[in-house]
């Protein structure tokens, strides 16, 4: 314990030297830094779909140091620092946690969940929903969107039942499609979220899910691209069932 403590001043005391001291770090906003941070987790997410251990290793301490960062810039400012961060949010999984740290008893992972979402609106939320950012890509946001509904009990029963309801609106997209109608987005968007559903059901997560499908491809692609130069060939050339002879070679691969 008493290692991770010291670690732990060690990047705080580092910090505020390059605040100090570092041109660069002196420089940076709460605002400069956002789009750094997404970057940044976006490239933990990557570390942990690849399951590379010793990047996700290093991709923790890169957003570690955001942390720790954004803290410090509050810090002068005095709105707050690390230790009202860290406070805060021990307050608050003691709080959620009545389960734990207080008398309440639960039979199960979902029963902590519902529970969860009642301490929240007694917090002062208008909605259950109003915990998933709306910044979120729509993938995501559909899955958190389900995940919270599920947490206070609206959510179907079994996972045939939204089968049936994926089938019902691929039917409904295609009735839309053949009309040439202006609601073949909105159609399109209902199959998503239902897929979306059904893949929860089947406790999937359909952003990871996606993801191994893009590296697939790209895989594929890259190396129909690599054989087709190694003949002096050109995809761009080529027709669609000369690709398929290297795309069905890539497969087997």
């Amino acid at each position: 314990m008493n290692e991770k403590l010291v670690a732990f001043e060690r990047l705080l005391n580092i910090m505020d030297e390059l605040r100090e001291k570092c041109p660069w770090d002196k420089k940076q906003t709460m605002q400069s830094l956002r789009h750094l941070t997404i970057e940044e987790t976006y490239e933990l997410t990557e570390a942990i779909i690849e399951n590379d251990l010793d990047e996700v290793k290093e991709e923790l301490g890169d957003l570690m140091l955001h942390l720790v960062f954004y803290a410090k810039i509050a810090s002068e400012t005095n709105t707050f620092d690390i230790a009202d961060v860290l406070n805060s949010i021990c307050e608050k999984l003691i709080h959620r946690h009545p389960h734990i740290y207080g008398d309440v008893e639960v039979a199960d992972e979902e029963e902590v969940k519902a529970n969860w979402e009642k301490l929240k609106l007694k917090e002062g939320k208008k909605s259950v929903l109003e915990g998933v950012p709306k910044a979120l890509p729509a993938l995501i946001k559909a899955i958190r969107i389900q995940d919270k509904a599920r947490g206070i009990g609206f959510d179907w029963d079994n996972k045939e039942q939204v089968w049936d309801k994926v089938n019902e609106e691929i039917d409904e997209f295609k009735v839309e499609v053949a009309a040439k109608s202006d609601k073949i987005e909105d159609e399109f968007g209902d199959v998503l979220f239902s897929l979306i559903n059904y893949g929860r059901f089947l406790n999937l997560n359909p952003e990871d899910a996606l993801e191994k499908t893009n590296k697939k491809f790209i895989k594929r692609f890259q190396y129909m691209e690599s054989e087709t130069k190694k003949e002096g060939k050109e995809l761009s050339d080529m027709s669609l069932e000369e690709m398929d002879v290297y795309w069905n070679k890539a497969k087997k691969l």
